[in-house]
C-alpha cells in the first residue's frame, strides 16, 4: 500500500466549504493543497497553496491538476467523471475512484446498486422516454403509492431538482417540461427519524465509524444534526453494518456518509450515499478527537486511521444566507457563549439558502445541546451593513 507522507500535495476537486475544511485539517499535518474550482477566491482556494480556476469539465485543466498533485480526492461528487478518469490515467490515485463516482453521481444507479447488494431503499421507479413511468426497484405500477418525490437523476442537491407529486399526471407534466432530463420517482417515506452515519475506509481495508447523528431538514437542506442520535444500540449497529457493506462493495477509500430513514418499525432505508465528507459530520471538528476531515486526509494518503472518540454530545446548526444582506450580525454574542464553536466559510454572497457556515454546541446531553443551539441561533441575522 502506497503512502503519501507530509510534504506531498493533495489535490482537491472542488473548492467549496468541504474542501476548505479538508485543507485546514491537512495543512498542520504538513501537506500542500491544490484545488480546482470554477470560482475565483473559492472557500478552499482561500486556504490552499494553489487554485486552478477552471470548469470541472476542462480536460486541459484536469491535466494541469494531475501534474501538480501527488494524490487526489473530491469535496463535491458532481465533478466531471471524464476529467476524473483522465486524472487517473495520468497515474494519480483519486480517492474515491471514478468508478465510485459513476454510481453515486446518479440517483437511479445509486438505488439500483443498493438494491443489488441487499440494502433497503424507498420504492422507486425510473422515468423512460416520453415520460413513460417504468417499473423498477421492486415497485410495480399497481404497488407504487403517492405522494412521491420526483428527482433529477443527477446534479440535484440540497433540495434542488426535486418535486413532490400527488399523482402520475403531475409527474408527467414536470417531465415534459424538461425534455432529455433523466428522473427517478421515489415513494415519500413516512419515517420516524432521519439519521446519518459517517465512516472512513483506508486503502488497507481498515474501517472506522463516527457516532450516528440525528438530522432535521428544512426545505430539503440540512438544518441541525444532534449527536448521538436518539436511537437504540440495535439500530446504531445496523447503520454501521450498512455503511461497511457499501464501502466494501465499492472497494472504497476515503470518508463517506450514508443518509437513512428510520421507520416506525425500526427498519432502516438508505436515502443517499455521499462519497465524501458530509455536512452532518461537521460536529466532529469540535466534538471528536479526530474530525472527519483529518480522517479523510489519513485515508486518502494511506495513513493509519484513528478512532473518532466522541468527546461530548453536541448539536450542529447550519447557517444559511437569506438574501437580505451579506453581513452576519450577532456572531460576537454567539461566541461569548460557553462551548459554542463558530465556523464561517469565506463566502461573500449570502444568497438565499446558501450554506455560509455552521456552529456547534457542546453540552451534557443531546437535548440540552439542541435546545441551546436553537436558542442562540436567534442571535444571528443577515444585514446589508
Amino acid at each position: 500500500m502506497k503512502s503519501f507522507l507530509p510534504g506531498s500535495t493533495i489535490g482537491i476537486l472542488g473548492g467549496g466549504q468541504l474542501g476548505r475544511m479538508l485543507a485546514i485539517a491537512a495543512k498542520p499535518m504538513g501537506y500542500k493543497i491544490l484545488t480546482l474550482d470554477p470560482a475565483e477566491n473559492s472557500p478552499c482556494g482561500q486556504v490552499a497553496d494553489w487554485q486552478i480556476v477552471a470548469k470541472f469539465s476542462d480536460l486541459t485543466a484536469a491535466l494541469q491538476f494531475a501534474k501538480k498533485c501527488d494524490v487526489a480526492t473530491i469535496e463535491f461528487e458532481n465533478v466531471d467523471a471524464k476529467a476524473v478518469e483522465l486524472i487517473e490515467k495520468q497515474g494519480i490515485l483519486v480517492r474515491p475512484s471514478s468508478a465510485v463516482l459513476h454510481v453515486t453521481q446518479n440517483r437511479l444507479r445509486q438505488k439500483e446498486f443498493l438494491r443489488g447488494i441487499g440494502i433497503g431503499t424507498a420504492n422507486f421507479r425510473k422515468i423512460g422516454k416520453g415520460s413513460k413511468i417504468e417499473s423498477s426497484g421492486g415497485a410495480k405500477k399497481a404497488d407504487f403509492k403517492y405522494p412521491a418525490i420526483l428527482k433529477t437523476s443527477s446534479l440535484g442537491y440540497d433540495g434542488k431538482g426535486q418535486w413532490i407529486c400527488k399523482n402520475e399526471g403531475e409527474v408527467k407534466k414536470i417531465v415534459l417540461k424538461n425534455p432529455g432530463m433523466e428522473f427517478i420517482l421515489e415513494e415519500k417515506v413516512n419515517f420516524a427519524r432521519e439519521i446519518s452515519i459517517v465512516g472512513a475506509r483506508g486503502a488497507d481495508g481498515e474501517f472506522v465509524t463516527y457516532p450516528v447523528g440525528e438530522n432535521v431538514h428544512k426545505n430539503g437542506i440540512l438544518d441541525t444534526t444532534v449527536v448521538p442520535a436518539g436511537i437504540d444500540l440495535k439500530v446504531a449497529t445496523e447503520a454501521e453494518k450498512i455503511i461497511k457493506k457499501i464501502a466494501l462493495k465499492f472497494d472504497y477509500v476515503g470518508v463517506l456518509c450514508i443518509e437513512m430513514f428510520l421507520l416506525n418499525d425500526g427498519k432502516l432505508l438508505v436515502n443517499e450515499i455521499a462519497p465524501r465528507t458530509h455536512n452532518s459530520g461537521h460536529y466532529s471538528i469540535d466534538a471528536c478527537e479526530f474530525s472527519q476531515f483529518e480522517q479523510q486526509v489519513r485515508a486518502v494518503c494511506g495513513l493509519k486511521l484513528e478512532e473518532p472518540d466522541l468527546q461530548s454530545t453536541c448539536c450542529m446548526v447550519n447557517i444559511l444566507g437569506d438574501g437580505s444582506g451579506n453581513v452576519l450580525k450577532g456572531s460576537e454574542k454567539l461566541l461569548q457563549e460557553k462551548n459554542v464553536f463558530l465556523h464561517l466559510y469565506g463566502k461573500t454572497d449570502a444568497r438565499k439558502a446558501r450554506k455560509m457556515g455552521h456552529f456547534t454546541v457542546l453540552a451534557k446531553t443531546p437535548k440540552a445541546a439542541f435546545e441551546k443551539a436553537n436558542k442562540i441561533r436567534k442571535y444571528l441575522k443577515w444585514a446589508k451593513k
